[in-house]
């Protein structure tokens, strides 16, 4: 027996991205924290993921439809978590490593082909290496990261379950 239907883990991981992305929004417009670019890509794999969550959730499919919509939504928090990962490495290099950052946003989209500034989301920009807010000595970028490997943890689970309960049922018949 599953510890909860797919739905209601879809609905789950909804309600926890969206309350994200509005934290998110909270930290931008009432604490007038400046998000960098790496932040805003973070931002989009979060707002894909919860609005496969919630399609998920509305849908209600069977067993194979789920699958696809589990796959998409643990792809969208592995690439969320893949630009933590890289945003918090940038935050804790060294001061010369940080100088091999681009420079901001504005000046990518102003000066660089748009082939060119996607490749520096890899490298990051300066900004990216700010750390301008913590909560219980962890950054954004080091929250973001917890989520979304939590978020990928929890799709592993529900995968896992339902081919344990697969594999059951074939064993039974």
């Amino acid at each position: 027996m599953s510890l909860a239907p797919s739905r209601s883990l879809f609905l789950l991981a909804f309600m926890a991205g969206a309350l994200t992305l509005g934290a998110s929004f909270y930290l931008e417009y009432a604490a007038l924290l400046r998000p960098c670019f790496l932040c805003q890509v973070q931002r989009v794999y979060l707002t894909v993921f919860s609005l496969i969550n919630l399609i998920a959730a509305i849908h209600g499919t069977k067993r194979a439809v789920a699958y696809v919509y589990g796959l998409a939504s643990m792809g969208c928090a592995l690439l969320g978590a893949i630009t933590a990962v890289r945003q918090v490495l940038l935050q804790n290099a060294t001061p010369e490593q940080a100088t091999n950052c681009w420079p901001s946003l504005q000046y990518m989209v102003e000066n660089l082909s748009l082939w060119q500034a996607l490749q520096s989301t890899v490298k990051g920009t300066v900004d990216c290496v700010e750390i301008n807010w913590t909560l219980f000595d962890l950054s954004l970028p080091e929250w973001s990261l917890l989520f979304f490997l939590g978020m990928l943890i929890l799709g592993i689970m529900q995968f896992s379950q339902s081919l344990s309960r697969h594999r059951f049922q074939l064993v039974e018949r």
